[in-house]
């Protein structure tokens, strides 16, 4: 069982920044896949970025040059640092810990943190 915390998210201005945490019980955070994904409003959940345990990225092409996801192994805690953000980013923003590269849906899931981008 993993329980996955968010926070760091808020209001913030279009071409600011805001960083993600995302905390994990549990021993065995370092085997996991880690992934942010993100819902806006009338719309379905949507792959952000993943890292694996070996530590190779992944990003949707929408964040790619902006965003940049990474894990404390030490800490069990990812990271999801967001700069240059749009108004399209705004959302709930969700940790997600998956037992190996597409399958987060078998995997646990944080309650999520809201991420604002006024224009």
């Amino acid at each position: 069982q993993v329980q996955l915390v968010e926070s760091g998210g808020g209001l913030v201005q279009t071409g600011g920044s805001l960083r993600l945490s995302c905390a994990a019980s549990g021993r065995t955070f370092s085997t996991y896949v880690m992934g942010w994904f993100r819902q806006a409003p009338g719309k379905e959940r949507e792959f952000v970025a993943t890292i694996a345990s070996g530590g190779s990225t992944n990003y949707v092409d929408s964040v790619k040059g902006r965003f940049t996801i990474s894990r404390d192994n030490a800490a069990n805690t990812v990271y999801l640092q967001m700069n240059s953000l749009k108004p399209e980013d705004t959302a709930v923003y969700y940790c997600n810990a998956a037992p190996w590269v597409g399958a987060s849906q078998r995997g646990y899931w944080g309650q999520g943190t809201q991420v604002t981008v006024s224009s």
